[in-house]
């Protein structure tokens, strides 16, 4: 590895962490990590990356898309950090497709997006089904649940995923 950042592949991270030459530091949020991530990996989310104690060595960063990732080389580079830095080009997604093995953590909540489309659809239904028995104004609820999911769909922001990733249900512990 060098001392610019650079991308490296699934099976270039697993030889590289098959020869313990690498850390593989995952920015991902806890509850995302619980759900899936790489054997001997440490979670260390974004927002914390530059009051983190990292140990030294080179590190490669891993996130589901590759975007935090990215975000966390620059804020490491900037930082001065002097090890050698490498993202996983893809994130958890490359490494599954390449059939590389996750660890799930046994208190893992079921992934946000899925929490998503469970709360959603069923706002949607409780809307139609109140503006049939009650009344018809609970139609705008299933108004409501469209439009931000669809404001979610073009801006990336999801008041909803956010709201859920608050709740008790979410917290994953070690």
């Amino acid at each position: 590895m060098t001392t610019s950042p650079q991308s490296v592949s699934a099976q270039e991270l697993a030889d590289q962490l098959a020869l313990h030459r690498v850390t593989v530091i995952d920015v991902r949020e806890p509850m995302e990590y619980a759900s899936g991530h790489i054997a001997g990996s440490l979670n260390v989310p974004l927002a914390q990356l530059p009051k983190a104690d990292l140990p030294p060595g080179p590190l490669v960063l891993i996130c589901q898309s590759g975007n935090r990732s990215r975000q966390g080389l620059k804020r490491l580079l900037q930082s001065g950090y002097p090890q050698p830095l490498a993202e996983l080009g893809g994130g958890i997604p490359t490494w599954q497709q390449a059939g590389l093995p996750v660890r799930k953590l046994s208190n893992a909540p079921l992934p946000l997006m899925r929490q998503v489309q469970i709360a959603a659809g069923s706002l949607v239904l409780l809307g139609l089904i109140l503006s049939q028995l009650v009344a018809p104004a609970w139609i705008l609820l299933t108004w409501f649940v469209g439009a931000g999911l669809t404001f979610a769909g073009i801006s990336g922001f999801c008041g909803m995923a956010r709201l859920l990733a608050l709740m008790p249900w979410n917290r994953v512990s070690g």
